[in-house]
Formats: C-alpha cells, sequence, structure tokens
C-alpha cells in the first residue's frame, strides 16, 4: 500500500512541477505581448514621424509623459538601425 502511495505522490509532484512550467511560460509570453503592444502604442501617437496619419495633438501631449520609457527604447532601437544584423541577433537573444 506505501508504495502504490509513493508512486501517487511522485505523479502528483511531477504534474504539480508541470502545470508551475506553464504558468512561467504563460507569464513570460504575456510580458513579451505587454512590452509589444507598448511599442505599437508609442508608434500609433508619433506616427508622425514614419508618415503615418497620427492622433491630434491634444492627445499626444496629454499622453506624452506616459511615455518615457517608449520613447527612450525608440531612440535606442534609432541609434543601432543601421546594424541590422544586431537587430536579428537582438530578436533572437543571441550575445
Amino acid at each position: 500500500m506505501s508504495f502504490l502511495k509513493r508512486i501517487l505522490e511522485n505523479v502528483l509532484y511531477f504534474f504539480k512541477g508541470f502545470a508551475q512550467g506553464f504558468r512561467e511560460n504563460a507569464i513570460s509570453y504575456i510580458e513579451m505581448e505587454e512590452r509589444e503592444l507598448e511599442n505599437v502604442f508609442s508608434l500609433l501617437l508619433m506616427a508622425s514621424f514614419i508618415g503615418l496619419p497620427s492622433p491630434p495633438t491634444t492627445l499626444v501631449i496629454r499622453l506624452l509623459p506616459h511615455m518615457a520609457r517608449e520613447i527612450i527604447v525608440m531612440q535606442s532601437k534609432s541609434r543601432r538601425l543601421d546594424d541590422l544584423l544586431g537587430e536579428v541577433a537582438g530578436m533572437f537573444e543571441i550575445g
């Protein structure tokens, strides 16, 4: 009886670890999606820089203080823009 109980405990422990791994992956995917949505949001607000129609200026000015981090990211990407190989390596996290 105790042998069967140990086997069931080990199986339960395995599935708990399996579920924990899925949760961690799901969280990392959600964080990555949040970063990409922030990038899209900043591109929508700063669309006039790339030739797209932009939202009303008053809205952009009101939202500008909340975009400090995104502006820094956009500036760093524009500095690295001539290094296409570096951009591809950054996408695949090649260090």
